[in-house]
């Protein structure tokens, strides 16, 4: 067992959803730029609406900076996005128009991360944190801004306020992306 495992365990509640769920590893993705459009497109949707659109999308198109440019507005729509989710992904590619790549952000703190993608219009910081979390596997990420995270700190702690819910997390420091999957888990 990790460290992460065994410092989560501390916490009663955590240790619990570790025995029930297994270790749920926090990993690095493989295309950067891939996930920063899927999170664009998970943004304010459920969990089925987003997949069919991503799969529609990632069939259609090359997911990268040149083929999110050459797509055609009208192409993008019948993928089912919206015209805001267009203008977001086509920031995004140009932000990022020689490629994103894992050595760009490598050193990088997270609130620098936080601050390069909250540039783009359309990146928010719950995108942001969500990239920390799932493309470049920063293990200490705590996205109070999701609301799965938000409802899942009331159903496992009873806590309604954001900052309490904050103050709980720092508990699980440096491990909250890993504590922040089992928050989830427990809502799913």
């Amino acid at each position: 067992m990790t460290d992460a495992y065994a410092h989560l365990r501390t916490d009663p509640t955590l240790a619990a959803l570790i025995d029930e769920h297994g270790e749920i590893p926090v990993e690095r993705a493989d295309d950067p730029f891939a996930r920063l459009v899927t999170a664009i497109i998970n943004q304010q949707l459920s969990v089925q609406s987003a997949a069919a659109i991503r799969e529609r999308l990632f069939d259609r198109y090359e997911i990268t900076p040149d083929g999110i440019r050459a797509a055609d507005e009208e192409g993008l729509r019948e993928c089912g996005l919206s015209s805001q989710k267009i203008r977001y992904v086509r920031n995004i590619a140009a932000h990022f128009e020689d490629g994103v790549s894992h050595d760009y952000f490598a050193p990088m703190s997270d609130e620098e991360v936080i601050d390069d993608l909250t540039e783009i219009t359309g990146v928010g910081v719950w995108t942001a944190k969500m990239f920390l979390m799932s493309v470049l596997a920063r293990e200490d990420v705590f996205p109070v801004e999701d609301l799965g995270i938000r409802n899942g700190m009331t159903k496992l702690y009873d806590l309604e306020d954001e900052q309490a819910m904050v103050e709980k997390a720092d508990d699980w420091r440096p491990y909250r992306s890993y504590a922040s999957r089992y928050v989830w888990r427990a809502i799913d």
